[in-house]
């Protein structure tokens, strides 16, 4: 036994597993003899058949057992071959596959599996056996495959050591949508050493304790593996667990092992179309083989397996003209493409094709359809030319009249509205080479609508006869033999109206002199009516405009005659130029009537004579560099104007003596004086001026000069220059009647003055601070009769000479503009004249009081007294009468300062009288 446990390594390394060993050791229970030379490795399959039970239903793709090779040589290359190619297929790694999906029948299917060395091309042979399990096998009678941790044993010794390889499981496959019982049993998990020792078996992974947990549960001390519920492959498509087994005291005793259950696929899901109705296009007239549309289903289960495959087709067609299969769909792509001619829009517009999808490769037994709604609309093309209803259309238009409809063009389209197949063009091919017409498109009814551009007239055209087409705005599909356009005529006939008269010419000018005399013969203006073919009398004229009233026509022949002088001058003539405007009527249905305009070009003659401007000047009375310039105007033109010639007439003889003219240009001059002084006032001067005109013609202007003192910038400086300036006797009179209605306010004011003196005359004048009722607002319960009735102490009034001294007053009791009481210096009294009356003592004394006070207020401002009485005998309290006033000063010396200062020397220099 010794010897065999150390040959396995060797033999048994090709994969038998070293429970096989074991169990062989086990089996004999003798002692062997041989040694590690006397057993020999075979490559091969350790089985010449191989059982294996599946479920009913196979999908390709399925992987159904997995074959065991021996290979003594690790380095061998193995491939592996099938006898049924088409239902079975050997992956590299041994795993048989399912190449596609069938049911198997109650008896078992066998088929060979072959291993061929790729470099020797030796080969070897195993038989399968696969028997489908039973419809309602229990858990019990179902066998359970075991999966063992591999065991490694290592003999130090020895100088033979197995190569360290790990097990390959094959993947567990495990229907979806099982219907149990549950917890079914799938394999056992267990290791060789749970002989000698007490393990503890476990899964890890998605599935078992991460989630979804608790789909695969495992028994701890069997190592029972098992599934708690159906499985969903379209959530889950494979899991990937581990095992694991530990002692009692949770040591590792065998490394872990990958299981991967694969969840095989049921056919347990329809296809499911990405839209339920499909929209397509196709042009009309499209050949056989055009692509139209592609339509999109998708199916959850397995798109490798059968299940997953998805097959189209066309169940109907509505409507079915002109052919029942107008259509077909490409059964894998769902691709939808024409497979007949005579797609017609303006027969049939839309097809609604039925769509279906099959899975199991549209298997109408097994597999689960589907059903949407492809909509496939005709799109026009250009295939109809517009044709119009009628080969002659007719219409009418009055003469002279534009942009008037006269025609109505009809066409039929039988392509879509509105479109550029359908929209039509209109073009005029003859008949009018004037160019008269155009035909607009009306875009709402196609129709053309033939319009006058330009006017026409009866007298020269009573008839057109239009040739038209019409064409779309885009050119007809190829291959399509109707012609590309239609055509037809118009009749248009020219209906005759009663026309406005007209001038001939118009305007008219003519050419005449200024200065014709009234009744006289200008011109003659007639029109003209263009109506030949009407009966009318003939045409009568009447004036409608003439600003100036100078002419009238004839209402017969139009002869126009002159009503007044024209006058070149006249503010009705602009640039020499006079309009009139006449009108001529006729007495058709409805009457009309035309207007003429005369325009008279006015020639000047020398039939005014040229004025000085200004009319009115100022100058200084010495003789200055300070001339008059004077400018001629003459309202005649060129050459019966300027150049002018200034001079001043012989008489009378002192325009000549004092005043001189000289011409500066031809339109100007200067006046100037002639003698060194001429006495300030206003002088007429008569200016002779002529032109150049043939005749000449002069006239003589009075130019009104003022003389004026001037100062040394040469300005007037007298008060008669008001009137010099243009004053007139009216603004004089205004002036003087102002300064009169001033005087009598004025006088009036002094009057109320003086009576409102005499009311107050009792009123004391000396009054206690706090009494002073100056700046307070009494209020009496009644009127008083007069003085008699005032509580006032007049005894001061009578003797102001025994008021007390300033000393020896009672304080409190003091003048209100007296100065405070202390020593002052004393300053020299201005005399004052002697004032009859003891009201003129009382002011005299104020009158000193106010000299001798350093703070009293200026001479000559407002002094406050306690008494104004009327008819007072004090002379005036202004500074100029105080013994500070200059009165005496000395003014005749102003009598040297000229003849201005004349009176002002007067004035103040004059003594006493």
């Amino acid at each position: 036994a010794a010897k065999w446990s150390m040959c396995q390594l060797e033999c048994f390394s090709g994969g038998w597993g070293l429970q096989v060993l074991h169990k062989f050791c086990l089996a004999f229970q003798a002692p062997i003899k041989a040694t590690c030379e006397d057993l020999s490795c075979k490559t091969g399959f350790p089985e010449d058949v191989h059982s294996a039970v599946v479920s009913r239903s196979v999908h390709g793709g399925q992987p159904l057992l997995n074959v065991r090779f021996r290979s003594c040589d690790g380095n061998k290359k193995i491939h592996f071959g099938s006898s049924e190619p088409e239902d079975f297929r050997v992956g590299e790694d041994g795993v048989v596959y399912a190449e596609r999906s069938f049911q198997l029948s109650a008896e078992p299917t066998e088929f060979v599996v072959s291993a061929q060395d790729k470099e020797t091309q030796e080969e070897w042979q195993m038989k399968v056996k696969l028997t489908p399990e039973p419809a309602f096998a229990g858990a019990s009678e179902k066998k359970i495959e075991d999966i063992v941790f591999p065991w490694q044993q290592y003999k130090h010794s020895s100088p033979l050591k197995r190569q360290k390889r790990d097990w390959v499981i094959p993947p567990i496959n495990l229907p979806e949508n099982s219907r149990g019982p549950f917890p079914q049993e799938l394999v056992r998990i267990r290791s060789d050493r749970d002989k000698s020792l007490s393990l503890r078996y476990s899964v890890t992974g998605p599935g078992a304790d991460q989630p979804p947990t608790g789909i695969f549960i495992i028994n701890p001390i069997s190592g029972q593996l098992s599934v708690t519920k159906p499985l969903d492959r379209e959530q889950i498509a494979s899991f990937h667990l581990r095992a694991h087994a530990v002692d009692v005291n949770g040591n590792q005793v065998e490394n872990p092992i990958d299981i991967v259950i694969n969840v095989i696929d049921m056919n347990d899901n329809r296809p499911e179309f990405l839209h339920q109705v499909w929209n397509g296009t196709v042009p009309e007239g499209s050949k056989p083989g055009t692509y139209v549309m592609t339509v999109t289903a998708i199916d959850a289960d397995d798109p490798n397996a059968q299940n997953g495959m998805l097959r189209y087709r066309i169940l109907s067609q509505a409507p079915s003209s002109p052919s029942p299969n107008m259509f077909t769909i490409n059964n894998e792509t769902g691709d939808i493409i024409t497979v007949a001619a005579g797609l017609d829009r303006e027969k049939v517009q839309q097809y609604t094709l039925i769509i279906q999808a099959t899975d199991m490769e549209g298997n109408p037994t097994y597999g689960l359809s589907n059903t949407a709604t492809a909509v496939i609309t005709v799109t026009d093309v250009n295939d109809n030319p517009p044709e119009f209803t009628a080969m002659t259309f007719y219409g009418e238009v009055p003469e002279n009249r534009v942009d008037v409809i006269v025609a109505n063009l009809t066409v039929t389209d039988k392509d879509q509205p509105h479109t550029p197949a359908w929209n039509a063009m209109y073009r005029m091919t003859g008949g009018d080479p004037t160019g008269r017409f155009t035909i607009l498109t009306d875009p709402n009814s196609n129709d053309g609508l033939v319009t006058v551009v330009k006017p026409i007239d009866f007298e020269t055209n009573r008839m057109f006869v239009l040739t038209v087409a019409a064409e779309n705005q885009v050119p007809l599909a190829k291959g399509i033999q109707h012609p590309p356009q239609s055509t037809a005529t118009v009749s248009i006939t020219v209906i005759d109206v009663n026309e406005s008269p007209y001038f001939v010419p118009n305007p008219k000018l003519v050419r005449q002199e200024e200065g014709l005399l009234a009744g006289s013969t200008l011109t003659t203006f007639t029109a003209q009516d263009p109506d030949r073919y009407m009966q009318q009398t003939s045409l009568r004229y009447s004036k409608l405009s003439d600003p100036a009233n100078w002419l009238k026509i004839d209402p017969i022949n139009g002869q126009i005659t002159t009503t007044a002088v024209l006058d070149r001058e006249s503010i009705y003539v602009q640039n020499n130029m006079y309009n009139a405007t006449f009108l001529a009527s006729d007495n058709g249905i409805p009457p009309m009537s035309g207007t003429g305009t005369l325009q008279i070009y006015l020639l000047d003659i020398n039939d005014n004579a040229p004025q000085v401007n200004p009319k009115e000047a100022t100058t200084c009375e010495t003789l200055q560099p300070n001339a008059i310039n004077i400018t001629a105007v003459d309202p005649d033109i060129d050459p019966n104007a300027g150049p002018f010639a200034f001079e001043l007439p012989d008489t009378p003889a002192s325009i000549k003596r004092n005043w001189t003219i000289v011409r500066i240009s031809g339109d100007h001059a200067q006046l100037s004086l002639r003698i060194r002084f001429l006495e300030a006032g206003i002088y007429d001067v008569p200016i002779v001026i002529t032109d150049s005109g043939n005749p000449h013609a002069s006239s003589t202007s009075v130019l009104k000069v003022k003389v004026c003192q001037c100062d040394i910038n040469g300005d007037c400086t007298d008060v008669d220059r008001i009137v010099g300036a243009g004053l007139g006797t009216g603004a004089i009179i205004a002036i003087l009647l102002c300064i009169i209605i001033l005087l009598i306010l004025v006088l009036m004011f002094v009057v109320w003055m003086k009576r409102r003196d005499k009311e107050r005359q009792a009123k004391q004048l000396l009054i206690d601070p706090e009494d002073d009722v100056r700046d307070n607002i009494l209020k009496y319960d009644e009127e008083g009769g007069g003085e008699e009735d005032q509580d006032y102490d007049l005894s001061q009034l009578q003797q102001p000479d025994t008021v007390e001294p300033d000393a020896i007053k009672p304080v409190g009791i003091r003048r209100l503009d007296e100065r405070p009481i202390h020593a002052e210096p004393q300053y020299p009294v201005r005399s004052a004249a002697p004032h009859p009356g003891d009201i003129g003592d009382f002011i005299n004394e104020g009158l000193k009081a106010a000299d001798n006070d350093p703070t009293a207020p200026p001479y000559d401002s407002l002094l406050v007294f306690d008494y104004e009485g009327s008819g007072s005998t004090a002379g005036s309290l202004s500074s100029l009468n105080s013994s500070s006033s200059g009165g005496e000063q000395d003014y005749d010396y102003l009598n040297d300062w000229g003849p201005r200062f004349k009176k002002l020397a007067d004035m103040y220099g004059g003594g006493d009288d």
